[in-house]
């Protein structure tokens, strides 16, 4: 789905719903008051956001991901699948599964470490601790009440911000701004725009971690030439302007819902455009697993990196909520 543009802004439209909003966080309240949490005997980091949509949590997972491995941590990650058929808890095999059947975000985490899909977190976590992971990684979950974390990063992009900062289906939050921060160790920023998040950055005292997307030298080779650029992302923008700032001739900006699922029309289109503008077809990481295999070779993807602009602050999170556990004897 692509976000309603009344979420942007407050007007009548969000205060007519403001009644399901408060049945939507009711709902949430009472699941969670319900939940008992499951403790695994390895430390949980947990990148979760406040609102609906892409937020960025994917590169911050492989970011936080590519640290603790590089301290020699088995690093396991666990997520939802959204928008594949499995119910898990499956471990995800990139040359066997695909996006129908484990989603997008599974794909480009299982290239850096096991990646286990499945609804059920403990279950996910049980199966992955089994397997022999001594710190499990989450991308997305907060909301779950299911398993226990013990490090909750918020990953809140300032170009997008809370929108009118009202709750689902009043706006794009999924609780509100207080009560997730309040079960937060720490945030992250991405971008630069200065939205109503910059008001929240501090986060009651939070630690706060700058963070931007820039492409991956494999994308630098864009620069100067024309690109037909599509996207099916929570942000398609975002995409665009990275492109921008290489220096790729945009000429064609096609943006999709997220998790869209392309067709082989839908390509076909695309670059038949890209032809008519003698530019080439990009796209991102995420959109490109998405595609048919067959269609794959008339496409080109621009892969992109979270940089943290301090990693020694992130370094020291993961010092205090994660190598305080000792990892599990694999023996």
């Amino acid at each position: 789905m692509r976000a309603p543009e009344f979420w942007d802004r407050d007007g009548v439209l969000p205060r007519l719903l403001a009644p399901a909003a408060w049945l939507y966080r009711a709902g949430g309240a009472v699941k969670a008051a319900m939940s008992t949490p499951w403790r695994a005997p390895v430390p949980v980091v947990c990148i979760g956001n406040l609102t609906l949509g892409g937020a960025g949590k994917t590169p911050v997972a492989l970011a936080v991901g590519d640290r603790l491995l590089a301290r020699g941590r088995r690093v396991h990650f666990l997520i939802r699948g959204y928008g594949g058929r499995a119910r898990g808890p499956l471990l995800v095999d990139p040359d066997r599964h695909d996006a129908g059947e484990v989603g997008d975000e599974a794909l480009l985490l299982a290239r850096m470490a096991p990646t286990w899909v499945g609804g059920n977190r403990p279950r996910s976590a049980a199966a992955a601790v089994a397997a022999g992971a001594d710190v499990l990684v989450m991308d997305d979950g907060f909301q779950n009440r299911s398993l226990a974390k013990d490090l909750s990063l918020v990953v809140i992009d300032l170009d997008g911000g809370f929108g009118n900062r009202r709750v689902f289906p009043a706006g794009p939050l999924r609780e509100p701004i207080a009560d997730g921060l309040r079960r937060a160790q720490g945030l992250v920023l991405i971008g630069s725009g200065e939205t109503a998040a910059a008001a929240d950055k501090s986060g009651g005292g939070l630690p706060v971690l700058r963070a931007r997307l820039v492409a991956h030298d494999s994308a630098l080779t864009l620069r100067g030439r024309r690109i037909a650029a599509f996207a099916g992302i929570g942000r398609p923008a975002k995409f665009f302007a990275t492109l921008d700032e290489i220096g790729a001739q945009v000429v064609v900006r096609r943006a999709f819902p997220d998790h869209y699922r392309y067709t082989a029309e839908d390509i076909m289109a695309i670059c038949e455009e890209a032809d008519a503008q003698n530019a080439e077809p990009v796209t991102t990481e995420k959109d490109y697993v998405r595609l048919d295999p067959a269609m794959r070779p008339m496409v080109r993807a621009a892969a992109v990196n979270l940089i943290f602009d301090d990693p020694a602050r992130l370094d020291t999170l993961l010092d205090q909520y994660v190598r305080r556990s000792k990892p599990v004897d694999s023996r």
